[in-house]
């Protein structure tokens, strides 16, 4: 017994934490997350207006967007690969330090020559959603903090308090306004006290990575040895229609959907935010939501029998005849589109090995990063020579055809939690 230990220390293998263990390293993911989504939505609205007040041109602002979120693919990509070799507790406080550095120069220079790198190296983030790498690592160390059954339960828990940062980070974007009435700053200096409040946020997170224990790594350090042939046929399936459905989502894109409330119905920038708030409210309340029909009915069925329902409610918000109505529709939808999002987590991560979730966690991501990536562009050409209408329709389209094709080719395939429970005979 002594000498396994002693030989366990020397290898550093992760021990066997207890229940109590894994709920501190769960509770700490948690927190990181949560932090990091109230940074996120407050810069996501607060990027385009602070530039502005540095008098930067749209091309240079434009730029600097589209520089911020290459880095964070660059750094999505880089734990992709190897983030198991260098080793994920270590990566995510290299990127935490990297996003506070990179906010503390866009806090205090106004050149290009530096806010490019800036931007870059700290993958700021314009989309006021958190698509980064810390979200892949820690969508990878999840399941090493519970168990099975309470694993789509730790991912709904993760999404709802990630959409109530969003939402949290959103509302503090009105400070700037508030210290500006106020008289206690110009309009510069409230958005610059802002930028520094975005970096202090910024680096919150690492004082929950700091004190991960070793039991979220990775029981293998690489993947030398390759996916195993079944992991590799299930993660090419996955990626492909988790690329069809990240095209159709660049249809609906948050600026898009907004530019059709605004052009459609004529109303004011204020009353769109005040919906898309309320949207994410219902976001975080459906996360939790999911989780409870995931263990009545399964991983996929609730993917899919939640998903499609709501896309057939965004044909009907493109073609509705007033704003209210309009609106009604889109929170139902809103109430409904997400449910898939920790059962889609839970899902991926239960179909391959646990040290494969790094891999399998960044892969999805990325290919769901390009297809946001390419969609925006087309969205914006049928909105000018089509109708405003065309995105909405197409992007519903493409969701519902992923839909169909993700219950025919994975409705057979349990995760380990429903196999247990199929064979006790329990529903």
């Amino acid at each position: 017994m002594r000498y396994t230990s002693i030989l366990k220390a020397k290898l550093a293998l992760p021990a066997h934490p207890g229940a109590a263990a894994r709920a501190r390293d769960r509770r700490r993911i948690y927190a990181a997350a949560f932090l990091r989504a109230v940074a996120t939505g407050l810069i996501g609205v607060l990027l385009g207006i602070y530039l502005a007040s540095l008098s930067l041109d749209a091309k240079n602002a434009g730029l600097l967007v589209a520089v911020g979120l290459a880095g964070a693919t660059v750094a999505v990509a880089f734990v992709t690969f190897a983030g198991n070799r260098c080793g994920r507790r270590r990566l995510l406080i290299v990127h935490t330090v990297l996003s506070a550095a990179g906010a503390l120069v866009l806090a205090f220079h106004a050149h290009m020559a530096l806010l490019l790198p800036a931007v870059f190296l700290g993958m700021v983030n314009g989309m006021g959603r958190d698509r980064g790498a810390a979200l892949v690592l820690e969508q990878a160390m999840l399941p090493a903090t519970t168990s099975d059954e309470h694993r789509t339960a730790a991912f709904a828990r993760y999404n709802a308090l990630q959409d109530i940062g969003h939402a949290l980070g959103s509302l503090l974007a009105a400070v700037p306004w508030t210290l500006e009435s106020a008289g206690a700053a110009d309009s510069h200096g409230a958005v610059r006290a802002s930028m520094l409040f975005y970096a202090m946020l910024s680096v919150l997170p690492l004082f929950a990575y700091v004190r991960l224990s070793a039991a979220v790594e990775s029981p293998l350090t690489t993947l030398e040895t390759g996916l195993a042939p079944e992991s590799r046929r299930r993660l090419q399936k996955i990626a492909g229609l988790f690329a069809l459905d990240g095209f159709g989502g660049g249809f609906l894109t948050t600026a898009l959907v907004a530019y059709f409330f605004h052009l459609r119905f004529g109303v004011s920038a204020a009353s769109v935010g005040i919906l898309f708030f309320t949207a994410r409210i219902a976001n975080a309340v459906s996360h939790l939501a999911a989780a409870r029909l995931a263990r009545r009915f399964g991983l996929v069925n609730t993917m899919v029998f939640t998903h499609l329902p709501s896309s057939v409610l965004l044909m009907t918000v493109a073609i509705a005849p007033s704003f209210e109505i309009a609106a009604a529709l889109f929170l139902l939808r809103e109430a409904l589109v997400e449910m898939d999002v920790p059962t889609r987590q839970s899902y991926v991560m239960a179909v391959v090995r646990a040290e494969e979730r790094t891999f399998a966690s960044g892969v999805t991501h990325l290919v769901r990063l390009t297809g946001w990536a390419l969609a925006p562009a087309i969205a914006g050409m049928a909105m000018d020579e089509v109708s405003l209408m065309v995105p909405l329709l197409i992007g519903a389209a493409l969701k519902i055809a992923y839909d169909l094709l993700l219950w025919r080719a994975f409705r057979s395939l349990k995760p380990p939690e429903e196999r247990r429970a199929a064979a006790a005979g329990r529903p």
